[in-house]
């Protein structure tokens, strides 16, 4: 009776009928008939009905068609009922009796289907109900909401549906689709599994290849791949500067040199140091001859002696120092002499090679020197002796060769420069210098 949509003023009810709403009634049953609607509530006819909440169970998800719908008394589909349906004839019993037709005309969705029936996609407007003398297969459904979406039921305690497609809590999936965390000879995270020995890897020899060979041939084998990839040796001539310096009206020359011979870990090393004019006497050299062993991967640690020689004297001096790579690659090279005459002195030097392009390279350099005592005879004072700071721009035209020039300032301290000045030096001094960096 759900589509019933006929024009007709109401007739007179029985007792029991409230018509005080309806505005689209069938005709009135024939004389000697009963009524079929004796005992309906037709009060809220037309009106739009709330559907009631889905059972447990049911997936109507795709209910998505206009059917009027009642609440139906088991074994009853009224679903499918069309306008201009006749009531039943006479001498037949009515199909309708007790049903409650208030919400006749009314839209509503369809019901939730019970437990095991899945009426999503079959239910179809039009459907006719079950033939006589069969068996109605929703006999017990409740159809009053079908078309509805049926909210999702409650979850059980303990799961957080908030974030429905996210995780439940105490499940940790960080490290999802990653290789098991397995301790392996590689401590790195999300590592492989690492299987056990086999009990056969254990036995046998140390070296499996003795037990085809010769193990005395092997031995040797393995000592020289030693030292091939483990204990190599090596030698080095590095010539830092080779130069002319101008300035004052006074021309000289300088060399600083320096080599090693060894491995990676002990070395052989050698330093030398020339100064003087052109046009005179040298002014100073020294030879270092050093026992060198790293104590850091940048940095050695070096001990042996130095020779100098001066026109004011010779010395010869026990040196400690350390060279190595700082960080941020400064050199440093820094050391304590301590003479044949109970001199202590000392002397740091550091450079950058700042590059610029791969070829033009500038390269900053500071060198201090300190002494505990005064030392006349060499002209030195105690405490600051000098401080010599420069810069070369070089070109290479190849790694192992490249031409420079630059400018370098020498600065004289306390009572070196006292000594100086009364020999009628200067004791500032600013020099151009031109030379060549080499090493092989």
């Amino acid at each position: 009776m759900s589509t019933m949509r006929q024009t007709a003023p109401a007739p007179a009810m029985p007792a029991g009928h409230d018509m005080s709403t309806m505005q689209t009634a069938p005709a009135p049953t024939a004389a000697g008939q009963p009524d079929p609607h004796a005992g309906h509530d037709m009060s809220t006819m037309r009106q739009t009905a709330p559907a009631p909440a889905m059972p447990a169970g049911h997936d109507m998800s795709t209910m998505g068609q206009t059917t009027p719908a009642q609440n139906m008394p088991a074994g009853h589909d009224m679903s499918t009922m069309r306008s201009g349906q006749q009531p039943a004839a006479a001498g037949q019993p009515d199909p309708h009796v007790g049903h409650d037709m208030s919400t006749m005309g009314q839209t509503a969705p369809a019901p939730a289907m019970p437990a095991g029936h899945d009426m999503s996609t079959t239910m179809q407007t039009g459907q006719q109900p079950a033939a006589a003398g069969q068996p109605d297969p929703h006999a017990g459904h409740d159809m009053s909401t079908m078309g509805q979406t049926a909210p999702a039921p409650a979850m059980p305690a303990g799961h957080d549906m908030s974030t429905m497609g996210q995780m439940p809590p105490g499940h940790d999936m960080s490290a999802m689709a990653m290789p098991p965390d397995v301790p392996t000879s590689a401590d790195n995270p999300g590592r492989p599994p690492e299987m056990p020995l086999p009990p056969g890897a254990t036995s046998g020899p140390a070296h499996a290849a003795d037990a085809l060979f010769d193990p005395a041939e092997m031995a040797a084998a393995r000592e020289q791949l030693r030292v091939e990839n483990g204990d190599v040796r090596t030698t080095a001539v590095i010539i830092d500067q080779l130069e002319a310096s101008f300035g004052d009206g006074e021309e000289g020359y300088a060399l600083d040199a320096q080599g090693w011979t060894g491995g990676d870990i002990n070395r052989f090393w050698w330093k030398s140091e020339v100064e003087g004019d052109f046009d005179g006497e040298v002014e100073e050299a020294e030879i270092q001859a050093l026992y060198s062993r790293a104590f850091r991967p940048f940095f050695d640690f070096q001990t042996g002696l130095r020779q100098t020689y001066r026109p004011e004297g010779n010395r010869t001096d026990l040196v400690v120092g350390v060279q190595g790579l700082a960080p941020y690659w400064f050199e440093v090279d820094a050391a304590a002499f301590l003479s044949n005459k109970g001199e202590l002195t000392a002397r740091a030097e550091a450079e950058y090679d700042q590059r610029i392009t791969n070829r033009w390279i500038v390269q900053p350099r500071a060198e201090v020197v300190l002494s505990a005592e005064d030392i006349p005879e060499l002209r030195i004072g105690s405490g600051l002796t000098s401080l010599q700071i420069g810069a070369r721009l070089r070109y290479e035209f190849r790694k192992e060769f490249a031409p420079y020039v630059g400018l370098e300032w020498t600065k004289s301290f306390g009572n070196t420069a006292d000594f100086l000045e009364a020999d009628g030096q200067s004791s500032e001094d600013t020099r151009l210098v031109v030379g060549i960096r080499t090493w092989f």
